[in-house]
């Protein structure tokens, strides 16, 4: 590297010469600093940078971050990461070098994020504060992982937030009913509710569902995708997980109203999206529907929970539920556990039993 004065304009400029991944000598610069200073300043990271030395700042290690995790993610979950990065880790920590940064650093940003309030007066909330937190810990991670920090500072920090952020929420089955009943006046909006609440759909998987996504013979639908409306574009990513990638078979009554449902759509191809909504229309035909039909408001996700418990109550087996819902059996025992009968006094019978004989 080297540093220069430019006469002209009386600014410094920096050559910046490396090797890239495939060996070669490659050369770029920088130019308009202010000072001397400024410029030298820049070239330091540079090298820390090529030479992965952890006294770069957080802010040139959320560089290499970037250019080592983003192929690897779908879009629209780096775009999630890349804001809490943007907007409240790099404005903290980014001047601080990683290697320097310090439990006592973090607990000061997380007290700052859990006494902010917007200007309602409202907080962030718990599984927001998590998800932030397990953002800087991820990085922290990745940099002990693969570029040698001693420890992850966040480990000896602690976390902030909570996993779940508020009582799950269904509907019965007699209430959701109702709900359908005073849906029936919008036929888009009737045969959405309809596939998320009898299939236990994602928001995303009903958004990019296709007509090629059915067999009527079989009375089953594919789930292999999901929608995403990401800064003005259409997206279509793979579904949230590899155990989301499901058939799920239809009641009959599912099928008869899906096939009615294909022929209002005027010349739609097999790959066209069949329910052209944004996730904002569902959660206002949510508002509209509850409000007229008299029940309790619930978000469109707990229209899975709903789901769930019905077919809980109609005595299937967490593995079974789980197959159709697109879980893992062991989160379905965890989360929904409240909801299962209780073998407890069948248990105490049993040994009972054994210890009489």
């Amino acid at each position: 590297m080297a540093v220069y004065k430019e006469e002209k304009n009386n600014t410094w400029r920096v050559i910046y010469r490396y090797t890239d991944w495939n060996g070669e000598r490659k050369q770029t610069q920088k130019r308009g600093f202010k000072t001397k200073r400024e410029a030298q300043a820049w070239e330091r990271e540079q090298l820390n940078k090529a030479t992965s030395d952890l006294d770069m700042t957080f802010k040139s290690f959320v560089e290499l971050y970037t250019a080592d995790m983003k192929t690897r993610v779908k879009e629209n979950t780096w775009h999630t990461k890349e804001h809490i990065i943007r907007t409240k880790l790099v404005p903290y920590f980014g001047k601080l070098k990683m290697c320097k940064i310090t439990p006592q650093q973090i607990i000061t940003w997380q007290n700052e994020l859990m006494n902010y309030k917007d200007e309602h007066g409202k907080p962030y909330s718990p599984v927001y504060l998590k998800t932030v937190h397990n953002q800087l810990s991820a990085i922290f991670n990745h940099a002990v992982r693969y570029y040698n920090l001693r420890e992850n500072p966040c480990q000896k920090a602690g976390s902030m937030g909570k996993k779940k952020n508020r009582e799950m929420l269904f509907w019965t089955k007699e209430e959701y009913l109702k709900f359908a009943e005073v849906m029936m006046d919008k036929p888009l909006s009737y045969y959405a509710f309809e596939m998320l609440y009898w299939c236990g759909l994602r928001e995303g998987e009903l958004l990019a569902l296709t007509p090629a996504d059915f067999d009527f013979e079989k009375g089953t639908v594919s789930v292999n995708k999901s929608y995403q409306r990401l800064e003005g574009r259409d997206l279509i990513t793979t579904p949230k997980t590899e155990k989301s990638n499901r058939i799920i078979a239809m009641p009959k009554f599912l099928v008869s109203k899906m096939q009615d449902y294909l022929k209002m759509l005027y010349e739609i191809q097999p790959e066209d999206r069949m329910f052209t909504v944004t996730k904002s229309y569902l959660h206002h035909e949510m508002d509209r529907g509850a409000k007229e039909a008299g029940v309790k408001r619930i978000r469109i996700h707990d229209l899975r929970h709903s789901a769930v418990s019905l077919l809980i109550d109609m005595g299937f087996s967490a593995t079974a539920i789980a197959d159709r819902m697109g879980h893992e059996s062991i989160d379905i025992t965890y989360n929904y556990a409240h909801l299962f009968p209780s073998k407890q006094a069948e248990m105490a019978d049993k040994l009972d039993v054994e210890r009489s004989v």
